[in-house]
C-alpha cells in the first residue's frame, strides 16, 4: 500500500503550550487517529544555525535533536500539517512516499 512518511525535525527542549514539543505534537497526532508516529532521540546533530547538539560527555547538551516519524496516507496528513507547522514553530518538516509491506491497519 502507498502511503506518506511525514519526517518532523525538532530540539528536545522545544515547547508547546507548556509541554514538550514532541509530546504535544504526538497527543494531536494521535487524536486525529493518524496511522502511526514514533519520536527518536538522536545523539548528535546541528540545524540551520550551525550549532552542534551532542550526547557527548565532554560537550553534552541539553537540547538534542528529536525526530518524530509519522506515517498514513497523503489524504489523511495534509489535513494536520498546518497544525503540526504551528506546534513545530521553525523546524523542519519532511514528507516522501512509501510502501507500507506489513501493518496490521493496511492489511487487505
Amino acid at each position: 500500500m502507498k502511503a506518506k512518511l511525514l519526517r518532523i525535525y525538532i530540539g528536545e527542549s522545544g515547547r508547546y503550550e507548556g509541554k514538550p514539543a514532541y509530546h504535544a505534537i504526538v497527543e494531536y497526532l494521535r487524536s486525529k487517529k493518524i496511522a502511526g508516529a514514533t519520536v527518536f532521540r538522536g545523539f548528535e546533530g546541528y540545524g540551520v544555525h550551525s550549532i552542534l547538539h551532542t550526547a557527548s560527555i565532554l560537550r553534552l547538551s541539553e537540547d538534542l535533536p528529536v525526530i518524530i516519524e509519522v506515517v498514513d496516507t497523503q489524504e489523511r496528513l495534509e489535513p494536520v500539517i498546518p497544525q503540526i507547522k504551528k506546534m513545530a514553530k521553525d523546524k523542519l518538516m519532511t514528507i516522501q512516499d512509501v510502501d507500507i509491506v506489513a501493518g496490521h491497519e493496511y492489511e487487505a
